[in-house]
């Protein structure tokens, strides 16, 4: 099986597709991410009903669904992933939701992920956005608030991974998108950071997209990437 740590982001038009890159990782991956563009797939069968598939063949599934609305709505959201067997949620790193959250997460395996800030966001968007704090400064707020309100973990840069750990200790997950293997093209995203530079700084999981599932081989990129992670 490959390295539990690394998260392979299915960002896919269609769960086909999904399918078929599922099929040429094998046994290199054993973790998969599903974000909104796959969990509401136009097809007959959706990203969650991959989402059930891929439990049931033992792989682990983290869902990206940054859920945030009013408390009843989370928890009961909470409630329904938890029964799936999925192994991650997300959670926008709200205080009020995620307190809902974790209540309803009670005994049950599911880690629930604060998102602090989007890794397609820097200061100037934030800014755009009404907030009068910087990036670094809204990340560590939040990551201090998503471990008083008792979550299982983070989502930040790679960039604010040291600084989450100082915050949250080493028991919390910090899982970091964003992450481009040297020499890839960075897309839309503003902060980035290398495999193993990001578990240098205090990562937990990585979270890989584009560089594997749009490889010309998804399954020698995974590999080189887990073998950069074992170099750590």
């Amino acid at each position: 099986m490959g390295d539990p740590r690394l998260i392979v982001g299915l960002d896919l038009p269609s769960v086909n597709r999904a399918r078929e890159v599922i099929d040429q990782l094998g046994d290199a991956v054993s973790f998969y991410k599903i974000g909104h563009q796959l969990a509401f797939a136009p097809e007959k069968e959706n990203g969650l009903h991959l989402a059930r598939q891929l439990i049931d063949q033992g792989k682990q599934v983290f869902l990206d669904l940054k859920l945030l609305d009013i408390d009843n709505t989370v928890a009961n959201g909470v409630k329904s992933v938890a029964a799936m067997g999925v192994t991650m949620l997300t959670i926008h790193a709200y205080p009020k939701a995620m307190r809902a959250a974790v209540e309803a997460a009670k005994g049950s395996e599911l880690t629930l992920l604060g998102v602090t800030v989007l890794t397609s966001m820097d200061d100037g968007d934030l800014k755009e956005a009404g907030y009068a704090m910087n990036a670094g400064d809204l990340v560590r707020l939040r990551a201090q608030q998503a471990a008083e309100s008792g979550m299982g973990g983070i989502v930040a840069s790679a960039l604010e991974a040291s600084a989450i750990r100082s915050i949250v200790g080493s028991d919390m997950a910090v899982v970091t998108p964003g992450i481009r293997p040297a020499g890839t093209d960075h897309g839309d995203q503003k902060r980035v950071m290398t495999p193993a530079d990001a578990l240098k700084a205090g990562a937990s999981h990585l979270v890989v997209a584009r560089p594997i599932v749009a490889a010309s081989n998804p399954r020698e990129a995974a590999l080189a990437i887990t073998e950069e992670m074992a170099s750590v």
